[in-house]
């Protein structure tokens, strides 16, 4: 599936005060939209509440500019009794949208929660 045939989770700019030292977009900017995105992914899997227990992949591939077009990608990989893994994609489009470029991809792990907020079992099918 291309980029063009998926929907992203979110679409959004980031704005001049989420630029880090070195001119980039902070790091911990892009890693909470890619948490939003997971959690929404998994929230629609599971039917209800999730919350984020590990990342257990992550990789800055390029750096995020000022005034990119960040989509953000989610899908569900693997579920099991309680937990399911989510796999992100973040690809920026420059130049008004001429240039495209993945710049960041991670494995998030979420878990079900109860109405007590404990681990609770996801519907297999």
């Amino acid at each position: 599936m291309t980029d063009l045939e998926r929907a992203p989770m979110i679409r959004i700019m980031p704005g001049p005060g989420d630029i880090n030292a070195n001119g980039h977009i902070f790091g911990g900017w892009v890693l909470s939209q890619m948490d939003i995105a997971a959690g929404i992914a998994a929230s629609r899997r599971a039917r209800g509440p999730v919350a984020t227990v590990a990342i257990e992949a992550m990789k800055f591939i390029a750096p995020i500019h000022l005034r990119d077009l960040i989509s953000v990608y989610a899908e569900v990989e693997r579920v099991g009794r309680t937990s399911m893994g989510v796999r992100i994609e973040v690809i920026a489009q420059r130049d008004l949208g001429a240039t495209e470029v993945k710049v960041t991809e991670g494995l998030f792990t979420f878990v079900a929660l109860d109405a007590d907020n404990r681990p609770r079992p996801i519907d297999p099918a």
